[in-house]
């Protein structure tokens, strides 16, 4: 049997959030980058996105939009900008050692896009 390894998956596909897993491609990038190890950040591109390292389980994602609308309702006009502003920085800090980033388990390198976001764009700086 072979696998075949998906750049993006989508992880949550809700009314008001889209969750993707990028992993895959953040490690293929790290293991490019050149350092041996150090820190990896990785930033979002669009500004209706944000970058979590986070568990990939479909609960998980329906209880942060149930969440969010609670915190900010779905009428509330520049909603999208309320959230991203409440969430905190946009980016992620990864150590990675032996050109391999250091995640947990079960972790995950997720994208979070909220209202119309549609960018799957990310940076990565890595500092080594």
């Amino acid at each position: 049997m072979s696998s075949v390894e998906i750049p993006y998956s989508v992880a949550a596909a809700l009314p008001t959030l889209s969750v993707f897993d990028i992993t895959n491609e953040v490690s293929r990038a790290v293991s490019r980058a050149g350092c041996e190890s150090g820190l990896a950040y990785v930033s979002p591109v669009s500004d209706q996105t944000v970058i979590r390292v986070n568990e990939r389980e479909s609960g998980f994602f329906c209880d942060v939009e149930e969440l969010l609308s609670r915190i900010v309702p779905l009428d509330v006009r520049e909603r999208e900008r309320l959230l991203l502003f409440l969430l905190g920085p946009r980016s992620e800090q990864i150590p990675f050692t032996t050109r391999r980033l250091e995640l947990g388990q079960w972790q995950r390198v997720l994208l979070f896009g909220f209202g119309d976001a549609s960018g799957l764009d990310w940076r990565l700086t890595v500092v080594g």
